[in-house]
């Protein structure tokens, strides 16, 4: 699709010139003779606009085609046209719309731009661009800004982006800059019928002139985006360079780049190999390090056999895998155990197991929480490889289940976990409630306590047991403790607490306490 830039033609130029004479003689005020040029340079400018119109629709009519062909490739720019095409349509056909409304203003409702019977009425334009509350000059002012903005946007070419930034400038020259008047004001107050359409119809013309510009660079970078090649090289695409022992090793060879039009021929180990869409395959049977060696050959556009050699490295090994319990060595009943799962020279998203006698859930990459459903049964993990695209198994793991051990009973001083001993009493004061946790260095787990029992020893020597309320230190005890002298002990015993495996359970030894 070459379609050359064309040069502005001295038609278009000689069009361009008649309007910025009759321009002149019009503000001359010039006989009405002067008006039935305007229609002369109206006639003229809309036969260009038509012309460029059509040579605008043949562009967008071979996008289409390219589209419908090619649209990988066409895709971005087709949708850069069909932009280009709706805002063009956009203002075009909100100027045709300006040049309706103000000869029907000035002819009446049967007014035809095509036959203008009142072109020196100097009243129709500005009722039309300029009435109070109803004028659209200041909607066209916008529209043009927009357009010439947007539209420049897509314009490369420093010289193309002055001219058409210069056909649609809406800049004032000084002299209305001193008479204190807008752009609309400028353009249309006191201006004829014949002028107000002949200059709407050059906007269209340099808005359908725009257009062809923009489309002429896109359909270039069309031709711009394919690669020229002046290198040829072959390649070996392997879909893994480690294969497990048993799975196919499958490589994609190929010359870059690649004609479409012929098949190359491949050649490994002296033999030519009819591959299919030249995909070389071979069931591994022994582990160790392979070399995939030979060469490819293709003829080039004069007809002379161009050879290339290539060569490939790869790593068969035996099926592997690794599983660990980050936090211990068993798993345990009711609890999230994180897992870590992985398998040498197979990529983590490659990887997939499963569990028997509970769930296994992934959490990231290589990362699952093994929940085993009951005591005493023991759990069996499978892992799957599947960098070949079929599942695989790579290896199981057993692991013995067991409860969760019993916590320890602690108060909460401040950082510290306090499990007897000198306790100061403002610390016992201070302390609100009794905690108990798995604190053992590999594991720290949370128990929550449902109830313990505190004993004091009177003066006689007899045991004074008081409950609490909840995991809290009731009033009864709190009350005691004020009245504990130094070096008076009690006791935290009966501790009942519960765990995330569920099970309820006392704990069987007590906190000693010593006030200091």
């Amino acid at each position: 699709m070459a379609i050359k830039k064309r040069p502005i033609s001295p038609r278009q130029k000689m069009i361009n010139l008649m309007y910025v004479v009759l321009m002149a003689m019009l503000a001359m005020n010039v006989s009405t003779q002067v008006l039935d040029g305007f229609s002369i340079v109206e006639e003229s400018l809309q036969r260009s606009t038509d012309n460029s119109a059509k040579e605008n629709q043949s562009i967008y009519g071979n996008f289409a085609e390219q589209m419908k062909s090619n649209p990988e490739k066409v895709r971005e720019w087709f949708e850069k046209a069909t932009a280009v095409k709706r805002m063009s349509d956009s203002l075009y056909n909100f100027a045709q719309e300006l040049k309706v409304e103000i000869v029907r203003e000035a002819d009446g409702a049967d007014g035809d731009i095509h036959n203008i019977e009142r072109k020196d009425d100097l009243e129709a334009a500005s009722h039309v661009m300029l009435a109070p509350g109803t004028g659209k000059g200041k909607k066209l002012f916008d529209a043009i800004n927009s357009f010439r903005e947007r539209i420049l946007k897509m314009v490369p070419d420093a010289s193309q982006h002055k001219i058409i930034a210069g056909n649609l400038s809406t800049t004032l020259p000084k002299k209305a800059k001193t008479m204190g008047k807008n752009w609309q004001e400028y353009m249309f107050e006191d201006m004829p019928v014949a002028a107000a359409v002949t200059l709407l119809t050059k906007l269209q013309n340099d808005v359908r002139y725009a257009e062809g510009e923009v489309l002429h660079t896109l359909v270039a970078n069309i031709d711009m985006k394919d690669i020229r090649v002046n290198k040829l090289s072959a390649f070996v695409i392997p879909n893994a360079q480690t294969i497990v022992r048993g799975d196919k090793f499958s490589a994609q060879i190929v010359m870059a780049a690649v004609d479409t039009t012929q098949q190359p021929k491949i050649y490994i180990g002296g033999r030519q190999m009819n591959l299919r869409n030249n995909t070389y395959e071979i069931v591994t049977g022994r582990t160790g390090e392979f070399n995939l060696a030979g060469y490819i050959t293709m003829q080039n556009g004069q007809g002379d056999v161009i050879r290339r050699d290539f060569t490939q490295k790869y790593t068969v090994v035996d099926p592997s895998a690794t599983v660990s319990a980050d936090l211990m060595n068993v798993l345990y009943a009711g609890y999230t155990n994180p897992i870590s799962i992985s398998i040498p020279g197979v990529p983590l998203n490659k990887v997939t197991a499963s569990m028997s006698g509970g769930t296994l859930q992934p959490v990231g990459p290589g990362k699952y929480i093994a929940r085993p459903a009951a005591v005493g049964k023991d759990v069996t993990i499978t892992v799957m490889s599947t960098t070949t695209g079929h599942p695989r198994q790579m290896g199981q793991f057993t692991f013995h289940v067991r409860k969760l051990p019993d916590p320890t009973a602690y108060l909460a001083i401040g950082t510290n976990r306090y499990r007897g001993g000198g306790l100061a009493k403002a610390s016992l004061m201070g302390s609100h409630e009794v905690k108990a946790a798995i604190d053992d260095g590999l594991l720290d787990i949370q128990f929550k306590v449902l109830s313990f029992e505190t004993v004091f020893f009177d003066n006689m020597g007899n045991a004074v047991p008081m409950a609490s309320a909840g995991a809290s230190f009731s009033e009864r005890q709190k009350n005691a403790f004020r009245g504990l002298p130094r070096n008076r002990r009690f006791y935290i015993s009966r501790v009942t607490a519960v765990g995330p495996d569920g099970i309820k359970r006392t704990l069987p030894s007590s906190m000693e306490v010593i006030v200091k």
